[in-house]
């Protein structure tokens, strides 16, 4: 903390208010204070009360102060509870007196929490409100809040959440959005029989993923773990010990890039299906989705913070990755298209190829870069390169791909499902060259987990995955960013206050 010298005038003065308050013989910040209802069960029970009437009903409230006007004989002040509710407090000479009249006008500033005890009625302007017989400070503010005309900016937004929450009732939606998206995501899978379950976040060895790990140490066990970066193998091992149906909501954790579509911690469901397949999965996202959709906006068209809307209603395309690859670029291209070709198109493109990249990675950097904003609508794009997917099963059909689809939606992917590799003997030779690649530099590539394998070879019925991040399917549902819709994303701390 600076010297109180050094502190702006907006905190000096409120900290030299707290002191007179201490000073006093009062509490800046209770244990408790009178509280006998909410503010909206006030607005709700009595909504239609007439102008300039007196209850008699007396009522104790809190809330937060954001408006203040004192004048003379009367104040008034505006009560915001955490809902967003608003309430008008009256303070009138006659009810509480010179004394605790001009300890309001003095001691309380706008951002401070009080209780209010006092008469329910309505204004002569008919305004609901509370006509104060005492008030209690509930907790002292020394740190005004922004002001109206001079909003947080969007990274002070992220930042300072907790203030966000305060001043910005769009904020305070997109919290309670959420839950609400996760009760619709719960209440799908529940009708479908999927049982719920958890798995570990640290792992011996990451996988599941082709992402690159966060790594840590183990006192206790005196060995490097790692975060995990998804819970596939896990997941797979509850299928293969009978729980047929299975989903997790699970906080993952990738060490790579963040913007606006990406952060390094995030939230993820994902979920496997015995018997299921990859066409059973893109039936059930959209399930999911919609059914989300329709918990939180009444519809499966969704209307975005800009006002913008998108509809998810009905069955979705679908498109050949290679397809829309050859489509972009404005030549066919197909899974048998030698590393070298894909390196000639993604260098006219414009792409910086790295030379560890295998020859699906190249196609599906093409892709990202050229093809995805060819998209309209939600779109499951299909048959991804083999050798970028070492736990899907081959295609039944068409050889060099997998049967794995990314759903994109408003130009980022959303989901991704498969149907899953269920031989041991295959799904050891495809990790072995994982290993290989990890030997040459390829931080994302998987390990060579034994007790996964030694799993599979007790038999995995055949199954359907699907991983979809929960962040991104609010920025579907919402328009927003991924700092948005993540309640407190990780950011880089500064070297002072804000």
């Amino acid at each position: 903390m600076a010297d109180e010298d050094d502190l702006p005038e907006q905190l000096r003065i409120r900290r030299e208010k707290r002191a007179g308050i201490l000073k006093r013989g009062a509490q800046a910040y209770p244990v408790s204070v009178p509280r006998t209802t909410s503010l909206l069960a006030i607005r709700q029970k009595h909504k239609d009360l007439p102008i300039d009437v007196s209850t008699g009903i007396i009522e104790s409230v809190t809330g937060r102060v954001i408006f203040k006007r004192d004048t003379g004989k009367l104040c008034f002040a505006n009560l915001r509870e955490g809902d967003g509710t608003e309430l008008q407090a009256m303070f009138s000479l006659d009810k509480i007196g010179e004394e605790q009249l001009e300890i309001w006008k003095s001691e309380i500033d706008l951002g401070d929490i009080v209780s209010v005890t006092g008469e329910v009625i309505t204004s002569k302007r008919g305004e609901l409100s509370i006509l104060a017989n005492s008030f209690t400070l509930a907790a002292k503010a020394l740190r005004p809040l922004p002001v109206e005309h001079k909003p947080l900016s969007e990274e002070s937004r992220v930042r300072m959440r907790y203030v966000d929450l305060i001043v910005r009732p769009e904020a305070r939606e997109n919290a309670r959005l959420r839950p609400a998206v996760m009760r619709s995501l719960r209440n799908t899978f529940n009708a479908r029989n999927f049982l719920e379950v958890e798995t570990p976040m640290l792992q011996v060895m990451h996988g599941g993923a082709a992402a690159r790990p966060f790594k840590t140490f183990s006192n206790a066990y005196e060995m490097d773990l790692f975060l995990r970066i998804a819970p596939e193998l896990y997941l797979k091992r509850c299928v293969v010990g009978g729980l047929e149906r299975v989903f997790e909501i699970n906080r993952n954790f990738r060490n790579e890039g963040a913007d606006s579509s990406h952060s390094p911690e995030f939230a993820m469901i994902e979920t496997y299906e015995a018997y299921g397949d990859w066409n059973s999965m893109a039936e059930l996202t959209r399930t999911l989705i919609q059914d989300a959709a329709k918990e939180v906006f009444g519809s499966h068209v969704v209307k975005h913070h800009d006002g913008r809307e998108l509809d998810l209603s009905g069955k979705w395309s679908e498109v050949s990755l290679f397809d829309a690859i050859s489509d972009a670029v404005g030549e066919k291209v197909s899974a048998q298209t030698s590393n070298d070709d894909l390196k000639k198109i993604a260098t006219k493109l414009g792409i910086k190829c790295d030379p560890k990249w295998v020859t699906g990675k190249l196609a599906e950097v093409i892709f990202e870069h050229a093809g995805v904003n060819k998209l309209t609508g939600p779109t499951f794009v299909k048959g991804f390169p083999i050798d970028t997917s070492p736990l899907v099963r081959a295609h039944r059909e068409t050889s060099g791909i997998a049967e794995k689809w990314d759903l994109y939606i408003e130009g980022f992917e959303l989901a991704t499902g498969y149907s899953e590799l269920i031989d041991p003997v295959i799904q050891r030779e495809r990790l072995v060259e994982q290993t290989k690649l990890a030997a040459t530099g390829d931080l994302e590539a998987m390990g060579l987990d034994e007790d996964f394998l030694r799993a599979m070879e007790y038999g995995m019925p055949p199954m359907g995955g699907m991983g979809m991040g929960v962040d991104r399917l609010l920025m579907a549902l919402t328009g927003l960013g991924i700092r948005e819709t993540i309640l407190f994303p990780l950011v880089k701390p500064t070297s002072g206050d804000e």
